[in-house]
């Protein structure tokens, strides 16, 4: 008898969770009864259903939200505190045929992202709205959200929210559906079956709606946060059915998806020569050194990460602007997320002869490791044969990985001997140009006065010799 298949993950997930932290790669990292998991399954079995997987961009700003790059196999940006509206409204004006999904918590919509998703729903933007209201900041410890409720008690209102400091409850459906251009609003819960169930057609409806291109819908969803609440999973869905259901009732306020015509909207048409331009790209001095043919690299995806204070961004920024002086295509790209709280700084660097397509090195054939959480962190995200370059000053536990080419480098002691910790990030850069030959240590000290404009000769040379030292020391150590 052939086997069925009765449940299965959705193909609008990503099969591994290889973005995730951690290494249980195959679940999410919310916590027991949250209600993030429930609508990720319902949103990535809609992009299965409609075929819309590839065409799809998922916009989830800071919050617990932010993880849903970890999980959906879409585009994915992740954007600032209440953000999500503007970049979604540049994204379907650049790109008519995207789908554009916007995910956001009520911490974020309803508060510091409370003109933006306005704005955008009077526009009537072509983007589908997914707000989960759980009534708490989850991620950040538990305060009061514009949509606590009134008497509930969070960290920042232990008494419990009294309109009379605290104002009222925002109902964001409610306001929203005041406005003209909406075509689809609607609130849903998750405290039961039949209002997942419900969930489910509503985020649908939505998601069709951007299909068609037939404006903006705001699909609200009240969601569990048994953390936030200190209340086990069954209490919070008790909790949401009692208490939330009396101030944010479940029901949809517009639904004009029938009558709602196409929307065609001029797409913005940039003239690469005008831009030029504009930019005074012509103006800029470009530069004679050649790229040497016989570099070991001609691709570098690379990982810089530290603390704060070990030149981790100039490391970044330097290579970069050393790598377009040599004419290839750069990227810079630092990491301020909220995953990196109490963790490592980090900047993702790109140098690279084709077209690069996105920033962020996911998969990087090259990490500088400056510390022992750095080099814990990002060792085990090297693909087979990178090159791990880590600083030998202050770490001390040798990699673990045995498939890798490893550069123990004492940058921190090389920097004080030089008198000055701050030109470690020089020192990096001349053993970068050590290991991968792509460039000239000697060209290198040539670009030292645009690197450091407005510095002092003195400093332009402390630079040029902490660049010479670290090339120095890969040639003289490693064959």
């Amino acid at each position: 008898m052939a086997q069925k298949t009765v449940l299965r993950k959705p193909k609008g997930f990503i099969d591994v969770y290889k973005y995730k932290p951690g290494e249980e790669k195959d679940r999410t990292h919310y916590c027991p009864g949250c209600g993030h998991g429930i609508i990720h399954k319902l949103i990535a079995e809609a992009l299965e259903d409609f075929d819309i997987v590839e065409k799809s961009i998922v916009i989830s700003p800071v919050g617990c939200s932010v993880f849903a790059y970890y999980y959906f196999d879409t585009g994915n940006l992740q954007v600032a505190h209440g953000r999500a509206p503007a970049v979604g409204t540049a994204v379907s004006r650049a790109n008519p045929d995207s789908v554009v999904i916007s995910y956001q918590g009520d911490g974020d919509l309803a508060a510091i992202g409370g003109n933006n998703i306005l704005q955008a729903a009077n526009r009537g933007e072509n983007m589908v709205v997914v707000f989960v209201n759980n009534a708490i900041y989850g991620m950040t410890g538990g305060q009061m959200a514009p949509t606590t409720l009134t008497g509930q008690k969070t960290t920042t209102t232990p008494y419990g929210r009294n309109p009379v400091t605290d104002g009222y409850p925002l109902q964001m459906c409610e306001l929203i559906s005041q406005l003209t251009a909406p075509v689809y609003v609607t609130r849903t819960s998750l405290h039961d079956m039949p209002g997942i169930r419900k969930a489910r057609a509503a985020i649908r409806k939505g998601i069709q709606n951007a299909m068609d291109r037939k404006g903006f819908s705001f699909v609200e969803v009240l969601s569990m946060c048994p953390s936030g609440w200190k209340m086990e999973p069954v209490q919070a869905q008790d909790w949401i059915r009692d208490r939330m259901l009396e101030r944010f009732p479940t029901g949809t306020f517009r639904d004009s998806s029938d009558e709602a015509v196409r929307i065609e909207r001029p797409v913005p048409v940039m003239d690469p020569e005008k831009v030029k331009e504009i930019l005074g790209y012509e103006s800029l001095k470009t530069s004679n050194l050649k790229k040497n043919p016989n570099a070991l690299f001609n691709k570098v995806a690379l990982r810089v990460a530290g603390f704060g204070g070990q030149g981790i961004m100039s490391t970044g920024i330097a290579l970069a602007n050393v790598g377009m002086e040599y004419g290839y295509k750069v990227s810079w790209l630092p990491s301020y997320g909220p995953e990196m709280r109490g963790g490592t700084a980090n900047c993702s660097v790109k140098v690279q002869e084709e077209t690069i397509g996105a920033a962020e090195c996911t998969e990087p054939n090259m990490v500088i490791a400056m510390n022992q959480p750095s080099l814990e962190k990002f060792e085990r995200i090297l693909v087979p044969d990178g090159v791990l370059m880590y600083n030998s000053t202050l770490i001390e536990v040798e990699p673990t990985r045995k498939d890798l080419r490893v550069y123990p480098i004492p940058v921190t002691g090389m920097a004080d001997a030089l008198g000055d910790t701050r030109v470690q990030s020089m020192v990096n850069v001349g053993a970068f140009a050590a290991i991968t030959g792509m460039f000239d240590p000697g060209e290198i000290s040539g670009l030292m006065s645009s690197l450091f404009g407005g510095k002092s000769e003195k400093v332009i040379q402390l630079n040029e010799e902490a660049v010479r030292k670290g090339y120095d020391y890969v040639r003289e150590n490693f064959s």
